[in-house]
């Protein structure tokens, strides 16, 4: 039987798509969550991306977010509602700074949690400050570095900084019940969307640029990536080569083995300096050949591959549909993507549809917050949830190791394994520092940015030597996480009936790219990838362009997702005293944020189609060259009263005063006029006193910050969410740590840095399996273990 969170009890007062994607996490794991609405409803009842009729009925967007909730009206200060809060474990809330905080919940009910989710963050020269997604984008560093030279900055559609938002604060919240269930400490979590989406879409840039000496660059910082998303005989196909093997293998895949000897085109900057001769040479094949034929065969190579879906297609996917990963909404009749995870098999509860407007009003049924029975914890800062337990991540890239790295900043202690034969591929990456220092696979920013607060630890698990002592470690590990393709923990007998036999207590998540079973089962998949195939790159680039990808945050995104799954586990051991198999799809997660478009299609016959820097909600919304070199201005008018707004900053003008303009569909309808009249009044303006006479009026308004230098943010610095990372390769440098601050909490979330290859060998295989040290130096001999990598 699946227990999960079934004792928890969540109080959702939050709106848009990030606290509600939190809770629906909460829920699919079995948690009673309580939606407290106001009396006129979430305006998200009404909304449809394609404007739907809706007829007077709840949209299907909220009926997904919405599942297996129940709903009452009410307000924080309400006597009633006071009450359930009372009884519960988490309250989740994305009001104003001040609404929450006036009522004092976490002193007034010990041991209660508040998730407080915002686009700033708490405190800072930015709190309260106007925002929508877009302008959240611009500001944390993500927008600046998309899209072609010749074309403006380009956001990631779909929202996609809320679904990230949503996991990452799903994470710290459990974290924070758990430990308040079992000391008795509550928490008030501070939350920010902006921090958030540096982490996940800027490929810690920031931390580049300081590695590299802080280069002054004039012009553009944006790129795409080639190959990537391609031209085929009937649509768009997507790759991408992040190894070497990947990269000659897409060679021969495109009949142009001649090209292994070139020596710039293997490099991402002797790709990017010659794109118009790649690019021809990439789509003289691609146009010639079908994007199923194109699939086929670069999978047979092991190349990741994928279709570049939109919302109807991405539901018609076979590999999708052999694992049943859309089930039918009950309340509504259309499609939606299943949880991203399962536990044993099962999802943790069946779906219930979503509540009517005040549907229990009367009928919540009284609960005991379980920190309750605890005694009253000690005084002082408690510690970190995740203390005292001991985690084994034999993941690597990005989505395996942030997923274990989130549980190392939650006070976990995790062992990253690698092998000298075998280094985690995101490494590799370090390869732009060869030339100036024989150590460079210490110098991948995104391995130091995903791995810190980690030991290291090598094995050849190809040598029977090493594989015992995984086996070994595995059996005093409280959670063992991996993302190794399924046929590889076959040929290791890593898999879950081995795992279980070492320690029936240990929890173990595995992080397949498409699942454990169906036709994908054994493809090769990045982010990219779930991009490609989600239907996200779909809504991501230029109308008069391609689709593009988004860059990175399918990554975090999969990680948390995991992360989460992984403290389900932990919470159903609590209750059972035995681990679980956590199976968390890569590309499912990738489902989950993408299934705006997809219930869209289902449930309207609607496909969502790429836009731009434009988005249904804000009317105007783009981004506009002032005065100097890429000095844009990022704006979004989400509501009429900003409209009014910017029409007194303009100065009146005579076009702004057609009537059709004062409504959101009348701006919509007119975006084009709109553009061209906004991109003659900011020409010759200056970028900065335009975002702040505009932030004054309150108006979504902002900088397109480059993510190059988002350690000097003014927002980011004030919160102190880079802290400095002092590495014996690397050096010194700012570090991007959470994007949440736990108020109980003053010391740095960086413990230390990320390990170098095999740093810890003697202090795991000693202090922790007992091996003496001529049994470790004997190891070494035999090229078990190791500190240099073996073939570079």
């Amino acid at each position: 039987m699946i227990h999960g969170l079934r004792d928890i009890r969540v109080i959702d007062f939050s709106d848009e798509i990030a606290g509600p994607y939190t809770t629906k996490l909460f829920a699919d794991a079995g948690a009673d969550v309580i939606k407290v609405e106001p009396p006129e409803g979430d305006p998200m009842r009404t909304w449809s991306a394609s404007g739907a009729d809706l007829q007077g009925q709840d949209g299907a967007f909220f009926q997904f977010l919405h599942t297996r909730k129940r709903s009452v009206i009410g307000r924080p200060e309400d006597p009633e509602i006071l009450a359930l809060i009372e009884g519960a474990d988490l309250v989740v809330e994305s009001f104003e700074p001040g609404v929450i905080d006036a009522l004092d919940l976490t002193n007034r009910f010990p041991g209660l949690v508040v998730l407080s989710i915002s686009p700033w963050g708490r405190g800072g020269p930015y709190t309260g400050r106007p925002a929508t997604e877009f302008t959240i984008q611009a500001e944390c560093g993500s927008i600046a570095g998309r899209g072609l030279p010749s074309q403006p900055p380009i956001m990631a559609g779909g929202r996609i900084t809320e679904w990230v938002g949503g996991t990452f604060a799903a994470v710290a919240a459990q974290s924070a019940v758990r430990r308040a269930q079992q000391t008795g400490h509550g928490e008030h979590i501070d939350f920010s969307l902006l921090e958030v989406m540096n982490i996940a879409s800027t490929s810690h840039s920031d931390l580049m640029d300081s590695m590299v000496g802080r280069r002054d660059v004039v012009g553009p910082i944006r790129t795409v990536e080639i190959p990537s998303i391609e031209p085929t005989a009937d649509g768009w196909v997507g790759f991408n080569t992040n190894s070497r093997q990947q990269y000659n293998d897409f060679l021969v895949l495109i009949e142009r083995p001649d090209l292994l000897d070139d020596e710039e085109f293997p490099t991402i900057v002797g790709r990017w300096a010659r794109a118009d001769e790649w690019n021809e040479i990439v789509r003289t094949y691609t146009r010639k050949h079908t994007t199923n034929d194109i699939v086929e065969k670069a999978s047979l190579l092991r190349i990741p591959v994928a279709p570049v879906n939109d919302g109807k297609s991405v539901l018609e996917h076979p590999h999708f549909q052999a694992r049943g990963v859309f089930l039918e909404n009950p309340g509504g009749g259309f499609l939606q993507p299943r949880p991203s995870w399962r536990i044993n098999g099962e999802t943790a509860r069946p779906l219930v549809p979503a509540p009517a407007l005040g549907e229990h009003d009367g009928q919540i049924e009284a609960h005991e917050r379980a920190s309750a029975s605890v005694p009253r914890p000690p005084e002082g800062e408690p510690p970190l949830p995740l203390e005292g337990i001991r985690v084994l991540d034999a993941t690597a890239w990005w989505a395996g190791p942030s997923s274990t790295q989130m549980l190392g900043y939650l006070g976990a202690e995790v062992i990253h394994l690698e092998a000298i034969q075998r280094l985690d591929g995101m490494r590799m990456m370090g390869g732009t520092f060869a030339h100036v220092n024989p150590r460079w696979y210490e110098m991948s920013g995104i391995y130091l940015a995903a791995n810190n607060n980690k030991l290291g630890l090598t094995l050849d698990l190809n040598q029977d030597e090493g594989l015992e002592l995984a086996r070994s470690l595995i059996s005093r590990c409280d959670v063992f996480v991996e993302n190794f393709s399924p046929r590889v923990v076959e040929k290791f007998d890593l898999d879950w009936d081995t795992v279980h036999a070492l320690n029936p207590a240990t929890v173990m998540v595995r992080m397949p790219a498409f699942g454990l079973d169906g036709p994908w089962r054994d493809n090769v998949g990045f982010a990219q990838t779930m991009e490609q195939m989600s239907g996200l790159a779909w809504l991501t680039g230029h109308v008069d362009d391609q689709p593009r990808i988004q860059r990175g945050p399918c990554d975090p995104l999969a990680g948390m997702h995991a992360a989460f799954a992984a403290l389900v586990g932990l919470a159903q051991r609590d209750e059972t005293g035995l681990g679980s198999l956590l199976e968390c799809t890569m590309v499912e997660g990738a489902l989950n944020a993408a299934s705006e478009q997809l219930v869209e299609y289902s449930a309207y016959g609607a496909v969502l189609q790429r836009d731009g820097n434009r988005a249904p909600y804000a009317a105007p919304q783009g981004v506009y060259a002032c005065a100097g070199v890429e000095q844009w201005l990022a704006l979004s008018i989400a509501n009429d009263d900003q409209w009014r707004a910017l029409v007194g900053a303009l100065g009146n003008p005579s076009w702004a005063s057609n009537s059709e303009l004062a409504t959101h569909a009348g701006r919509r309808a007119a975006h084009d006029t709109l553009d061209a009249e906004l991109s003659a009044w900011a020409a010759d303006r200056d970028l900065s006193s335009t975002v702040e006479k505009l932030v004054a009026l309150g108006i979504p308004a902002a900088p397109v910050y480059p993510g190059t230098k988002a350690s000097l943010h003014p927002q980011m610095a004030a919160r102190e969410f880079f802290e400095t990372m002092r590495h014996p390769v690397a050096g010194e440098h700012p570090m991007a740590t959470v994007p949440f601050r736990f108020v109980s909490r003053k010391q740095p979330w960086l413990r230390f840095p990320a390990p170098t290859v095999g740093q810890h060998n003697r202090q795991i295989l000693g202090d922790l399996l007992g091996k003496s040290e001529a049994e470790i130096s004997a190891l070494e001999e035999r090229e078990v273990i190791g500190t240099t990598p073996l073939g570079l």
